[in-house]
């Protein structure tokens, strides 16, 4: 096929204009003229076409993502925990100045609660869970952990409506934080934002997790504690919340923290809707008895307060946590944990129904004899 003399001619132009950019690229590259240090902004076209590139970058990969509902209280508080210890320092919060380190930065973080670009949910969930290069907005530690990365979308969509006040609720849940003396605060790393206290999710003292994706611990037993912080901390247990806080912990701290779990009595309960008394009852019989026609064991084999003390307890625990665990084994999510190991086969077994009603079940029970939740 025969090439017309002027378009050819227009062939030729064209590459030849994009061959003479890209040696003016290389010269500049090579020359070292153009200032990389962050202590000065990029050119106007620099800055105007690397947000232009990101913006559509983020658009196009997040294209096709489902979004799940996000309006729940369980899910935003969790995002909110997260966003206090692992984001407020960069993107700074109602009530929590930006750090001038992080200001520094080149391009600076956003402040969230006040400069979030219009993206949608699916484009938000992209870039908490994927990061973006060359902005120090870092990827998810967990990339398999969808299901912690909607919370912190969640979050993000609501914290431009709060306040400092409604922030410190969200982020802190009912976490008391006693007032450091001048020698503490000289001579301690810790915050009074309690950026690396458990009990901002977990809950302590006599209340639980302020939200009921969370796992209380109140009652857990020391090694069953000890060995999950030894797991996310050495990347067998998967979780973007908690591997960051598991590595920083060393053993004697891993093991005093464990032993005050377990020796705290139930937790008050919140107000929450009763459970089905027949769905608990059904949970009753599948704990206690199992399901031979699905040959599913009886759970409380592992999970009685007399089972081996690297089981969890079940009895107390919130419903939605444990459907939530249940679900993602069911559906293929196991990490190389030996409990993992076990579940992950018996979850697969459980139908969807059942996983409501052995939830509902271990929930209406007590953590402990004599220490039933008010």
């Amino acid at each position: 096929m025969k090439i017309a003399p002027r378009l050819r001619g227009y062939v030729i132009a064209i590459l030849c204009a994009a061959a003479g950019f890209a040696a003016v690229l290389l010269l500049v590259a090579w020359s070292g003229l153009y200032n990389i240090g962050a202590s000065r902004g990029h050119w106007t076209i620099v800055e105007w076409f690397l947000t232009f590139g990101m913006r559509n970058s983020v658009k196009t990969h997040a294209m096709g993502i489902d979004v799940p509902p996000l309006d729940h209280p369980d899910l935003y508080t969790l995002g909110a925990g997260h966003f206090q210890s692992g984001c407020a320092f960069c993107h700074g919060a109602p009530g929590v100045p930006r750090d001038p380190i992080a200001r520094s930065m080149l391009p600076p973080p956003p402040d969230l609660s006040t400069a979030m670009r219009p993206w949608r949910d699916r484009e938000l969930f992209w870039i908490v869970r994927h990061g973006i290069k060359y902005t120090g907005m870092p990827a998810w530690p967990s990339q398999e952990r969808d299901d912690e990365v909607w919370p912190m979308v969640a979050f993000l969509k609501r914290l431009p409506s709060l306040d400092a006040e409604s922030y410190r609720h969200l982020a802190l849940g009912r976490l008391q934080i006693p007032e450091q003396s001048g020698q503490e605060v000289a001579t301690t790393e810790t915050t009074s934002e309690a950026v690396g206290a458990c009990g901002r999710c977990h809950g302590a003292g006599r209340h639980g997790p302020a939200s009921a994706l969370v796992p209380i611990l109140h009652g857990q037993s020391a090694a069953f504690l000890t060995q999950a912080l030894e797991q996310y901390a050495t990347g067998l247990r998967a979780s973007g919340f908690m591997q960051s806080v598991a590595v920083s912990l060393p053993k004697q701290e891993a093991e005093r923290v464990a032993k005050y779990y377990a020796d705290q009595i139930a937790p008050l309960r919140p107000d929450r809707p009763p459970a089905d008394p027949a769905s608990v009852e059904r949970g009753r019989r599948l704990a206690t008895d199992g399901d031979a026609e699905s040959k599913l064991p009886a759970c409380r084999q592992c999970h009685d307060p007399a089972a081996l003390p690297v089981y969890p307890r079940l009895a107390g625990q919130n419903a939605p946590y444990m459907v939530h665990r249940l679900r993602r084994w069911k559906n293929g999510a196991t990490s190389r944990t030996n409990t993992d190991t076990i579940m992950a086969p018996i979850a697969r077994l459980l139908s969807d129904n059942q996983i409501e009603d052995v939830s509902a079940y271990f929930a209406s029970q007590t953590s402990r004899p004599g220490a039933a939740p008010r």
